[in-house]
């Protein structure tokens, strides 16, 4: 192992971490997918910390966002010097929030990710090519219960909590309608109960630049040059919403990039400029461009307020015992405060225990994400809290 890796683990990392493989669903036995379509078999990519009890109760299941994946914490064992830790490291270890010397935690990456996980880049078993276009639409249940499934594989029954920000918190909250019987906490951030037209309508200007792409060719570009400008800008365009103007304002303001005056031209003036498309030109290397297209559609039709039976709903949750803890943050604007509240009141009008906080910070919906010890000690708190009841 090498140094850089030694010396993180010293102050308090989840340590390493391995990424494995689970495989369901071999035909005839593939998941049923809510739009009808059949699927399987399936592959998901998941990654814990920390050791299951003997009594198998003390299991966290970590949700991520759209564009996430299963690293949430801590290092592979061969990472290069330097390298990063996992997207949840601050909360996620010995004395932290997700207190790994008292939790098992697990974080799977979703259905239609390219992180290891079955989606439009896997290949077809039937035609021995990639899904593509052929990939079946998908919902943020049908993510549910593929990691269902994986909980049945791993022996596990019940879960002390289910924690997720943003698309993540979708996750947490379709657990909860689906299985509130297995959920004793849920812990639900950044997030809402559906999609605003404002939410939406990025989504859709984002999966537009992508479809506009002449290499997008239908989503069957994976024998050629990937649609890598049009996921650019698809990134640039989300990473927007994903920050506040407070922000941008004391990261950039109108600052210049590498010049005195503005060129009058296209090229880049300012350093928002530069940073947007550092931004975009980074994320294609790592991300699959279908991949954005399913995911964000499976936002979009996520919604626990009006749904059709035999689909549970918030309001079918009267009598469940999972106690909740909702957060949002104060500069959100892409999943603003008003809609945590609107979950908060939708939950204590079935007589759910709910607490809720707001925390206070200008970085907007990506806060949840940035490194913050009161996100560490409210978790913390509250799973003491039911642990104890």
């Amino acid at each position: 192992m090498n140094q850089t890796i030694e010396t993180h683990l010293q102050v308090g990392s989840a340590g390493t971490s391995e990424k494995k493989l689970f495989t369901f669903g071999e035909p005839p036995g593939e998941l049923t997918l809510e739009s009808g379509a059949r699927l399987g078999p399936i592959t998901i990519a998941y990654e814990t910390w920390g050791e299951l009890s003997p009594a198998r109760d003390n299991a966290v299941l970590v949700a991520h966002a759209f564009s996430g994946d299963s690293h949430a914490a801590g290092y592979y064992k061969d990472d290069p010097p330097g390298a990063k830790p996992g997207w949840w490291d601050s909360l996620i270890g010995p004395g932290k929030g997700l207190d790994t010397d008292r939790c098992f935690v697990i974080c799977a990456n979703i259905l239609g990710g390219c992180s290891g996980s079955t989606g439009p880049s896997s290949i077809n078993p039937r035609t021995g090519r990639p899904y593509g276009p052929d990939f079946p639409m998908m919902t943020i249940g049908d993510i549910v219960e593929t990691q269902k499934a994986l909980l049945d594989h791993l022996g596990i029954s019940s879960l002390l909590a289910v924690i997720g920000g943003s698309v993540g918190g979708m996750q947490v909250l379709e657990w909860c309608v689906r299985y509130p019987e297995m959920v004793r906490a849920a812990i639900p951030v950044a997030t809402t109960m559906r999609h605003s037209a404002l939410a939406i309508a990025f989504n859709e200007v984002a999966r537009q630049s992508i479809m506009a792409d002449p290499l997008w060719n239908r989503g069957n570009y994976y024998d050629s040059e990937p649609p890598h400008l049009g996921l650019a800008v698809a990134r640039m365009i989300g990473h927007v919403t994903y920050l506040s103007d407070e922000a941008l304002r004391r990261k950039f303001g109108r600052r210049l990039q590498d010049r005195e005056r503005v060129g009058y031209g296209f090229d880049v003036d300012f350093q928002v400029e530069s940073y947007l498309r550092h931004q975009g030109s980074k994320f294609v290397h790592r991300f699959d461009a279908n991949s954005l297209l399913y995911i964000t559609k499976a936002a979009d039709y996520f919604d626990l307020v009006e749904r059709r039976p035999p689909a549970r709903s918030i309001r079918d949750l009267t009598g469940a015992a999972t106690r909740f803890l909702v957060i949002s943050y104060t500069s959100d604007w892409l999943y603003p405060t008003y809609q945590a509240r609107e979950l908060v009141k939708a939950l204590k009008r079935v007589g759910l225990n709910v607490s809720f906080c707001e925390i206070e910070a200008d970085c907007g919906h990506d806060a949840f994400l940035i490194p913050d010890k009161r996100l560490g000690s409210l978790v913390g708190g509250f799973l003491d809290n039911v642990r104890r009841s």
